[in-house]
């Protein structure tokens, strides 16, 4: 079983490295796809001011970059199974935050936002595997323990 395990790990883990690699590659378009969706807060305008003027670039691309770091980094610590939970957990407020700020298929007509509820739904059932990646642990589990309830 803990091959089945790890086998699923690595393979669901592709998943978050290829698509924060593709936010790379097409930063700019990934910036202004960002820049359609967030405004920065006035409470913290300033301070991204002071950040933009020392990194030379926006903040949607300064976000860019910081998303596809945490997705390719958090796959590959789930893949490697080392800080499992704690990547999985950041992985759960990311994709859950990014539900709810990009895919408003509540504002659209039923059907026109198909494609947004099916993406929503996908982001749903990610979240799902990362609560089991969550409780499954680094430990593996004896066959008694491991079933005992089924």
């Amino acid at each position: 079983m803990p091959a089945f395990v790890t086998f699923g790990r690595i393979l669901f883990a592709v998943l978050f490295v290829y698509t924060g690699a593709l936010k790379f590659f097409p930063l700019q378009a990934t910036a202004d796809f960002i820049a359609g969706k967030i405004v920065v807060p006035d409470a913290i305008a300033p301070y991204a001011k002071q950040v933009e003027t020392a990194t030379a670039m926006t903040t949607p691309q300064l976000l860019a970059i910081a998303v596809g770091g945490l997705e390719i980094i958090a796959g590959l610590m789930i893949a490697l199974n080392f800080g499992a939970r704690f990547f999985a957990l950041l992985m759960i407020i990311y994709i859950a935050a990014s539900t709810v700020l990009f895919s408003d298929f509540w504002n659209q007509a039923a059907p026109d936002n198909a494609a947004v509820v099916v993406d929503a739904l996908k982001n749903l059932s990610i979240i799902g595997a990362l609560f089991m990646i969550m409780g499954f642990g680094r430990e593996t589990r004896t066959a008694e323990t491991a079933y005992g309830d089924v």
